[in-house]
Formats: C-alpha cells, structure tokens, sequence
C-alpha cells in the first residue's frame, strides 16, 4: 500500500511541477506588477493552469497526510520514560538512578564509578608435575 502511494505522489509532483513551469510568467518581483490581470481575478482563477495547480496541490496534500498516517500505524506506542538501560553482552544493567535533586543524582553516579571493583575469581592452580 505504501508503494503505491509512494509511486502516485512522485507523479503528482512531477506533474505539479511540470504544470508550475508552464504557467506564465507575470513580471515583477513577487507579483508586484501584477496589475488588473492578477491571479484573484475571475477570468485568471479559470484559467486551466490555474485550477490544475490548486488540484494538483490538494493531491500532494492529501497524498502526504495518508502517508503520514500509514508510516504511524506500524508503530508502537512507547514512552522513554519507562525503559531501563540496556547494558552490553556480559555486563549487567546499571542501577537506575533515584529520583531526587541534580545533586543527589551526581553523588550517586561518582559513588558508583569510584567504588573499587569486584575482586576477580582466583585463576585455577596448574597441575604440579610429578617427578
């Protein structure tokens, strides 16, 4: 479904843009010699350019907002609040810290980085050879 609607919104925008090179240039700069014959005219609102611009824009509009919408559904919903680290393979997952104030969070962290590690597991005696 995605596809598709990925496929029609790039020939809408093909199109939309083709259809903007089209039209007539007015002059001026931003429209400011614009005169009688503006675009909020009647006769300028009719023209056939015109309407295929404001429809064409309406596609993409539409297009976009369905894409949007179609991208959410396959999303779960999930707060970052609620997640506990991950600690890498062979490692355990860090106390979370308590709530409290920056302080109090800062003095718990440099505790847990300057506590002494835990002793490591005696190695295994080698076999003593026999004579």
């Amino acid at each position: 479904m995605q596809s598709v609607l990925i496929v029609i919104h790039i020939l809408i925008v093909i199109a939309l843009v083709a259809v903007v090179l089209l039209q007539r240039s007015e002059g001026g700069a931003l429209g400011a010699g614009g005169g009688t014959g503006s675009f909020l005219t009647g006769r300028g609102q009719a023209n056939a350019l015109s309407r295929a611009t404001a429809i064409l824009a309406a596609m993409f509009f539409v297009t976009s907002l369905l894409m949007s919408i179609i991208a959410g559904w396959n999303r779960a919903p999930h707060s970052i609040l609620g997640k506990s680290p991950v600690a890498p393979a062979g490692q355990t997952a860090p106390t979370p810290i308590t709530p409290g104030n920056i302080l109090d969070q800062l003095k718990q962290l440099e505790g847990r980085s300057n506590a002494p590690a835990p002793p490591a597991a005696p190695a295994p005696a080698a076999p003593e050879p026999k004579p």
